[in-house]
This record gives C-alpha cells, structure tokens and sequence, in this order.
C-alpha cells in the first residue's frame, strides 16, 4: 500500500511503502524466501517446481480461506482438519460401501461439513462458548464420528473422475483443483473487498458489541463464517482424496495448525478485524515454498515445524506490538 504524504506545493510527492499493512510484508518475505532456496537448491528455481508447490498447497489453501473469515470475526476453528476427514469418510463410506451414486455422495459429503461447521457456529454464538472451546469439541466429535462409521478403516475406491482433478493438467500446467482453489481466492477477495457483508465481517472482528448497535446481525453472519469453513474444510477433504485416492480416519492430522499459520503470517490477526485474503494466499505459499525448499536441500522433516513456529510467534508479536503502539 502506498500513502501519499503531505508536501509543499509544487514538491515532488513522496511516498512511503508502509510493511505493516496489506500483504507487503509477507510478499516481501515470499520472495527472500524463494531467493535463498533458489541459490541453495538446484532445482528449485523451475517451472515444474513451482507447479508442483502449488498443487501441494491447494488443500491447505482452501482450509486458510475459510479459516480466514473465520479469523477476521476474532473466532477460531480447530476443528478444519477432523472436518476435512470426516467429510471425505462420509463421501468414501456412501459411494463405496452403502452404493450411492458419485455426485449424490460428493453433495451429502460438502453438506455434512457444512452441518459441522453449523454446529460450531451455534455453539459460539448460541451456547456462548469460546472460539477455541466450541471447535476443539466439534474436532473431537468428527474425528470420533470418523472412525466409529468406519471402524478406522481406510476406504479405496474412488472414481477415476475424481483423480483426474489431480492429476490431468489444462494446457500442461494448471489441475483442476488448483484451478479451483485459485478460484476461490478470487471470489473471496471479491467478496471481502466489494460487499457490504464482507466489509461486516471486518466490523465484527474489530468490535462486534458495536457492530451489534451498529444493526449488524453479528450471530447470523458468525454461524455463516463457521459454515462455511465447515463445507470448505469437506471440499479440501474431496481434493486431498483426489489426491491421494483413498481417505482414512485420521486424513487432516494437524491441518488445522497449517491453515492457522497460512492466516497468521499473512498479516491477519487473530484479535480480529485485519486480515485479507491476499495475505493468506501469501502465508500458505510460504508454507509450500519452506516444504519445497527444505526437502530440496535435505533438512530433517521436523526443521519445518520449527520454522512455522518461530514465523507464527514472530506475527503474532509483530501483530501485538503494532496494537499497542496504536
């Protein structure tokens, strides 16, 4: 973002680049990243590389979007990763096992997330839990749910539609979930930019008593933000099954860290109100950019998790500090 300041008439007008807003500060951080990585590793400066991080974000990717309006209301949703499996149990249970028809599946599947999220947002809203209180119990529960239908198994079987998504590329570069998750960049910013229920959300996140007298009806649009990151979360489940082709209990162990930290080092911040979507696409870049880079010059799994950590602390006191100053 570039702010204009005041200056005499007939000066030549500066301008400030200003880190601490938009998505400057991770892009920047974006391309220093991916410079060090393209010196140290051989290969990772290529086309083939950066198609191939890309397809290994879209899941984390389109959890991060719905954790990102979920974030920008002041919430949290621990519950994206168990929703994610159990979405795609269900699917894999009613397509494989009980016969239903593909499509009939896939819907029921998309709309058990949404049902998940539906309750998480109930119990905020309604029950008045926290945040992380209300979804850590409907991450418990899905899981559970997850395993009981199932009894742990893994279910195979998937049509060869659903793995083309994944793997058939459009003019050589681009898959169709990526398509779709790019997609769903676009709409979200769209709708957080231009509408005035996007703009509400950043009005809850900022203040939602004010919001609230504002004429706001802030539980509607708090149980929308959790449904929608609950039918989100099953449609991550549907591409990580397309993925992998087949989909087990424990699918999305810890994804709910990762879209967490795509938001959080994006810029948003988990107080509420600041965030955007353009961050968040910048975050789980990072995040793809770091999974690359790292195997590439062969640094231990577990170095990754670390450097996650320290990034989300340092955004997370950046984010503190650039509060208390104001």
């Amino acid at each position: 973002m570039t702010v204009q300041t005041k200056e005499p008439v007939g000066a030549v007008p500066r301008f400030k680049l200003d880190l601490t807003s938009g998505v400057w500060g991770p892009l920047i951080g974006l391309i220093a990243l991916y410079v060090f990585f393209a010196f140290k590793a051989q290969h990772f400066f290529t086309l083939q590389n950066a198609i191939i991080i890309f397809d290994q974000v879209t899941v984390y990717g389109i959890l991060a979007i719905g954790m990102t309006l979920v974030i920008i209301t002041g919430g949290i949703d621990l519950s994206v990763g168990s929703v994610l499996a159990f979405a795609a149990m269900t699917t894999g249970w009613l397509f494989s096992i009980v016969g239903m028809p593909f499509i009939p599946a896939l819907i029921c599947g998309i709309a058990i997330g949404g049902v998940a999220g539906l309750v998480s947002g109930m119990l905020v809203t309604y029950a008045r839990l926290p945040p992380f209180i209300a979804t850590l119990a409907t991450m418990t529960i899905t899981r559970g749910l997850a395993n009981k239908y199932t009894d742990g198994n893994v279910v195979s079987g998937w049509p060869d539609a659903l793995n083309r998504l994944n793997t058939y590329r459009y003019f050589g570069v681009i898959t169709a979930t990526t398509a779709f998750f790019l997609l769903l960049v676009l709409a979200t910013w769209a709708f957080l930019k231009y509408r005035p229920a996007g703009r509400n959300l950043y009005a809850i996140g900022g203040n939602s008593e004010v919001a609230r007298l504002a004429g706001i009806p802030v539980r509607f649009y708090l149980i929308s933000v959790y449904l929608v990151a609950g039918a989100l979360s099953a449609i991550a489940g549907m591409a990580n099954a397309a993925r992998l082709q087949t989909s087990q209990p424990y699918d999305g162990l810890g994804y709910e860290l990762t879209a967490i930290a795509a938001v959080v080092i994006g810029g948003a911040s988990l107080s509420g109100g600041v965030g955007s979507i353009g961050g968040t696409l910048i975050g789980v870049l990072i995040i793809g950019v770091l999974n690359s880079g790292l195997s590439q010059i062969g640094a231990q799994t577990y170095d990754k998790d670390v450097i996650i950590g320290v990034m989300i602390a340092a955004a997370v006191a950046f984010d503190t500090l650039i509060r208390r100053r104001r």
